[in-house]
């Protein structure tokens, strides 16, 4: 009898993977990257070898990862890594695993901090083109904090949580990427005890209405920190929280970008507008659903905000 090819093998580890309510072209992805992840070769070497036997060892390490992300385990914790904006971090369950939708946060930090020239900042306020001090509040994974120190290498950056054990996969990460001697790691609720100023303030704060979370896909339900998601009855306390605190904190001109949930763009406009912050923009992702707030202090209100 012959023996079934990696592709063969991959394919039924799909369809497992489908019959559990698994998208199928996400079950697709995901059986490949663990049979990479079992084998500890990259695609290129598995695509040269589906057509081939697999190694004798390789079926009683895939198996038991398969039926892990049949029982909608997160690959991201089967795996213990995530990529985001190219690069990769360690993910478990004391953090979020980065989102695409996240890295909208890290662009628009970007036009932020380099938007403005020091001749174009003489008289207006404005901050530096390249950031000094840059806080990102409920760091979880680190995701924000690294990359910005990473982009910014002039920066310093002080990266808040609430959660010590996710501070200390932060923390990995940062020395994973080699920007550990310029991000400080502090356990806090949100601001509490980090004085400015700041040039730039980012969050992905907790904005899941709690009353949604038992509703949500069970690899974001059993598998990530209900703390990390609650936001609270309607999804904005957290949200509320951060703009009272975040203009004490900010320079003159500094930017406060922070990413929002499906369904809150007038109310987060709403918040911004009542707050002593100046909206600049909101941003929708690829699917043109608004999910980034960009807003500026020191600035004379515009008559209207950009949206894109």
């Amino acid at each position: 009898m012959t023996s079934p090819t990696l592709r063969e093998i991959v394919q039924a580890a799909r369809a497992r993977l489908t019959a559990a309510g698994i998208d199928a072209n996400e079950a697709a992805m995901d059986a490949a990257l663990l049979a990479r992840h079992a084998l500890g070769w990259d695609l290129a070497r598995l695509l040269a070898h589906e057509t081939e036997a697999p190694p004798d060892a390789f079926t009683r390490a895939f198996d038991p990862l398969v039926a892990r992300r049949a029982s909608r385990e997160p690959i991201s914790s089967i795996v213990g890594l995530r990529e985001f904006w190219g690069l990769e971090f360690e993910v478990g369950p004391d953090v979020l695993a980065p989102r695409p939708e996240t890295e909208i946060v890290v662009e628009q930090a970007l036009s932020a901090g380099r938007g403005f020239s020091p001749a174009s900042a003489v008289g207006r306020g404005f901050s530096p083109a390249s950031p000094r001090l840059i806080i990102d509040v409920g760091t979880g994974s680190g995701c924000l904090a690294v990359c910005l120190a990473r982009e910014f290498p002039a920066a310093r950056v002080i990266a808040t949580d609430i959660s010590e054990r996710a501070l200390a996969v932060a923390a990995r990460n940062a020395r994973r990427h080699g920007v550990e001697s310029r991000v400080e790691f502090r356990r806090a609720s949100l601001l509490d005890g980090v004085a400015g100023p700041a040039d730039l303030v980012v969050s992905n704060p907790p904005y899941i209405p709690a009353p949604d979370i038992e509703g949500l896909d069970p690899e974001v339900r059993d598998w990530e920190p209900r703390q990390a998601l609650d936001g609270g009855a309607d999804g904005l306390d957290v949200v509320r929280a951060l703009l009272d605190a975040v203009p004490g904190v900010l320079a003159p001109g500094g930017s406060f970008i922070m990413e929002f949930g499906f369904g809150q763009a007038e109310a987060v406009e709403d918040l911004v507008r009542a707050s002593p912050l100046e909206l600049v923009r909101i941003v929708a992702d690829l699917q043109q659903i608004p999910r980034t707030v960009v807003a500026r202090a020191g600035i004379s209100r515009p008559p209207t905000a950009d949206r894109r």
